[in-house]
This record gives structure tokens, C-alpha cells and sequence, in this order.
């Protein structure tokens, strides 16, 4: 009778997200998961071709992990842009791993920063998009490059420590700069 394999898929992937989250994406080595979960390399060889097919495991659980981080936000302000802003720099300072991974790291060409950041079903740009009244289509890019460069600046700076803003500095500020760009 075959022996029962005790680490499976299901325990990898999550004591691999789990040390992605703790440690971040260039820690998470075959002897750092092994150790991390208390097995030998060799199971995650045998369920994982490569650390590479690891890797992408990784971002799709970290870009689905985003998305419900997302859904799940608390939307409260009237202004376009601001929720999704707020959400997107709490993302960084909660989860500053998961954030460098998704959205300060180089991806294939298929996964772009916008899709991530609008996410597979939910919308969120475009839901924004729409919230700003009389908007003229052939604008709707430039304001939303204008907001995602401002955010991503803030976000970027709040996972290197050198945001020292509070939540209520930050959301007028946030509430400022937006209205300017989208009147």
C-alpha cells in the first residue's frame, strides 16, 4: 500500500502565502517554505515544477486576495476616486508584501497594473469613472492617470515608512487633490 502524503498542495500554498505575506516574495525559497511548514524540499518539488510555478501561484492568490481586500472597503466618500485611493494606500501599509509584489514588481505582459487595480469582476475604476458627473469620455484616461500616479506615489512612499500623514491628513488631501483633477 502506497504511503499517505502528508504535505499537500493546500498546505504549501498556504504556508507560502503566508511567508510571502510575512517575508515577501524574494524570501520565499524551497529551504525557507520547507522550513517555514516543517517539511523537507521535497514535496514542494514534487507538487511544484519549478519555484517559478510557485511564484505565479503566489500573485494570482495575491491579485484575489487585492480584489476581496477591495470589495470588502469601506466606500463612504462622495468624491470620485477617494475610496478606491484609500483602500489601495490601506492595501499597502496593511499588506506592504503583497503590494510590492502586485504592484511594484515587474509581471508578464498579460497582467497589467490597471487590471489589477480595477480587478476581474469588480469594476472598480470604471465604477469611479462613471460617479464623476458629465464626464467627457475622451478625458476619463487622463483623470484616471492623474489619480493612480498621486495614489501610487502615496501607497509606494507608505510601504518604504516615508508617508508619516494621518488617515485624516491623508484624506484631505487625497479629497483636494482629486476634485482638482476631475473638474
Amino acid at each position: 500500500m502506497a504511503r499517505k502524503e502528508s504535505v499537500t498542495r493546500k498546505i504549501l500554498s498556504e504556508g507560502a502565502f503566508e511567508l510571502l505575506k510575512e517575508q515577501g516574495m524574494e524570501m520565499l525559497t524551497a529551504r525557507k517554505l520547507a522550513g517555514y511548514i516543517g517539511c523537507s524540499t521535497q514535496p514542494i518539488f514534487r507538487i511544484y515544477s519549478s519555484m517559478d510555478d510557485l511564484a505565479d501561484e503566489m500573485f494570482i492568490k495575491a491579485s484575489e486576495y487585492y480584489e476581496n481586500y477591495c470589495i470588502n472597503y469601506s466606500r463612504t466618500n462622495s468624491i470620485p476616486f477617494v475610496d478606491l485611493a484609500l483602500c489601495y494606500i490601506s492595501f499597502a501599509k496593511e499588506e506592504p508584501n503583497l503590494f510590492k509584489l502586485l504592484f511594484m514588481s515587474k509581471h508578464n505582459e498579460e497582467v497589467t497594473m490597471y487590471n489589477l487595480l480595477n480587478g476581474k469582476e469588480g469594476g472598480f475604476v470604471i465604477r469611479e469613472l462613471r460617479r464623476i458627473p458629465n464626464l467627457d469620455m475622451n478625458y476619463a484616461e487622463v483623470i484616471f492617470m492623474k489619480v493612480f500616479v498621486f495614489m501610487h506615489g502615496i501607497a509606494c512612499m507608505v510601504t518604504n515608512g516615508e508617508f508619516d500623514l494621518t488617515d485624516d491628513e491623508t484624506l484631505n488631501m487625497l479629497k483636494s487633490v482629486i476634485t482638482q483633477f476631475i473638474s
